[in-house]
């Protein structure tokens, strides 16, 4: 057994989408081989309806898939293809892109106004860019909960975890996605697949992700629960923690708890050309994915 070192913690940045939708973006746009297989990931929480409600109107998508993860408020879906619905608290919907598709996605706020969901984009290895789109729609009640004895809960959204199965599947990344919350001053471990790639974003609490026998980064020293914690090791609100080769993801919680996603996947390695919301192998591909929005060929008929 080994414990994936951490190699950055990085605070997602604030950036506006759509038709002017302040989110904060975690990574996504620059080095593709980063994350690989995931190429982009946005946090879109907002407690301000003029900041998110004109959403993200028509536009397309090709070669990748998107993982829409929602917490509060909902976010109304249509496409090309004659596909609507609404996505509510605790939903996923795992969108394959694959050959192109037009949709729109328009968020609305709770009673109080609120708004906060996640959306991941994992790259299609080459064979499968151009296959046929398709949805995977997950209410709530369908993706399960793992409740350890210590109150570690756990979110199986996408793969396995604890003996428990995710509702979605036939995923090209062979992913895992999990929503896990450690209570406060517990130290948890959780095994991830050594051939995946693995991140954590934290969006609720504290805590640190280093191996406590060897404490990195050291900043200054507070007092939590009584122990002294170092500040630099502590993972907050909206940090990205990027994870080297290992078996496992330890994390200390601090003294609220901790709640994060962690998600790892299968490496892709391929060339990566990239064009908005369309990712393909070459540059050849991006231009005949422009050639077909400008010819109106873009929606291949299903066979």
């Amino acid at each position: 057994m080994s414990i994936r070192p951490v190699t950055s913690e990085t605070l997602a940045q604030a950036t506006m989408e759509g038709a002017g939708v302040h989110l904060h973006r975690a990574f996504g746009f620059h080095n593709p081989e980063q994350m690989d297989p995931f190429l982009l990931f946005d946090d879109f929480r907002n407690e301000h309806p003029q900041d998110y409600m004109r959403g993200f109107p028509w536009h397309p998508h090709r070669g990748i898939e998107t993982i829409t993860y929602v917490l509060s408020g909902t976010v109304d879906h249509a496409d090309s293809l004659g596909n609507a619905g609404s996505l509510g608290a605790g939903d996923v919907q795992w969108m394959t892109a694959g050959s192109g598709i037009l949709h729109q996605e328009m968020p609305q706020g709770n009673a109080k106004g609120q708004m906060h969901g996640f959306q991941l984009w994992a790259n299609l290895p080459g064979h499968l860019k151009m296959t046929a789109p398709r949805y995977q729609d997950v209410s709530s009640r369908e993706i399960p909960e793992i409740v350890d004895d210590d109150g570690t809960a756990v979110r199986v959204v996408v793969g396995s975890f604890w003996g428990t199965k995710g509702p979605v599947g036939g995923i090209a990344a062979n992913p895992q996605y999990l929503d896990i919350f450690v209570p406060a001053g517990l130290k948890k471990t959780f095994k991830v697949d050594t051939s995946r790639s693995a991140f954590a974003y934290v969006f609720e609490g504290k805590g640190s992700f280093r191996d406590a026998s060897h404490p990195r980064g050291v900043l200054m020293e507070k007092k939590v629960n009584g122990q002294e914690v170092n500040i630099r090791d502590m993972s907050g609100n909206r940090t990205l923690v990027q994870f080297g080769g290992g078996d496992e993801v330890t994390v200390q919680a601090g003294d609220r708890g901790i709640r994060f996603l962690l998600i790892s996947g299968a490496p892709i390695r391929e060339p990566v050309a990239w064009h908005g919301p369309i990712v393909m192998n070459t540059k050849e591909e991006i231009r005949q994915a422009l050639a077909d929005l400008r010819n109106d060929t873009f929606i291949r008929p299903a066979h």
